[in-house]
């Protein structure tokens, strides 16, 4: 691989970082205008689509995490792999990635069979990220220390994402609520409590993306 393509690979897999906490960052302050009840229903309704379109960019840079970062743990020589499973990763987070923004672009009942499919595929993923980060710890796989931990930390993350998905499901009755009876307090409790679950949960998973950052820039061993 020439310099350039190698300085390519490695901003492609440093920008996995950039847009997922500016993203979450995003979201995360837009949530505050979700629950404020200053605020107009319009207005609420308006920073929930800003939310939810914002919250795209973590959704994709995580898919993009583990491709951008094998492909340059193969260019630096850290991992062995053929070029046809090089392309066979690329292909299956690309079409991990396709289906994640049809579910975000997809919504109602007809949509339920690609949110359910995206559920496992990430259930598989999380399997196999953990399978990988603990052979490599215990030598069954040829991996830097540090390639092994940063499996696990993504694992992790995929995580805290399933966990995220579950802490928001109260949310979807109350914005549908919302959407037709107008702001009422039990409706706007129950918006409350999830993001104040949601909240630390999503702080946690910061932590977890800079500890990756670390990870990458240290020393590798």
């Amino acid at each position: 691989m020439s310099a350039t393509a190698l300085a390519l690979l490695t901003l492609l897999h440093l920008l996995v970082p950039i847009y997922w906490l500016g993203g979450d960052l995003g979201a995360f302050y837009s949530a505050r205008f979700l629950v404020d009840p200053n605020r107009s229903v319009a207005e609420r309704l308006m920073a929930l689509t800003i939310l939810n379109t914002i919250d795209m960019a973590p959704r994709t840079t995580l898919i993009l995490a583990f491709p951008t970062g094998f492909s340059l743990a193969v260019a630096k020589g850290w991992v062995d792999s053929p070029p046809a499973v090089l392309g066979l990763v690329w292909a299956g987070f690309l079409a991990w990635l396709a289906l994640a923004w049809a579910v975000h672009l997809h919504h109602g009942p007809a949509s339920a069979g690609l949110r359910r499919l995206d559920i496992a595929v990430r259930y598989g993923v999380l399997a196999a990220l953990t399978g990988a980060g603990v052979a490599g710890l215990a030598g069954a796989i040829a991996l830097p220390l540090f390639l092994s931990l940063k499996l696990l930390v993504l694992a992790g993350c995929v995580t805290i994402g399933l966990l995220v998905r579950r802490q928001l499901v109260p949310l979807f009755p109350a914005i549908v609520a919302l959407r037709r009876d107008g702001a009422t307090p039990a409706g706007d409790a129950v918006i409350r409590g999830v993001i104040a679950v949601t909240q630390p949960t999503v702080i946690t998973l910061w932590v977890l993306v800079l500890i990756a950052c670390l990870l990458g820039l240290a020393t590798p061993v």
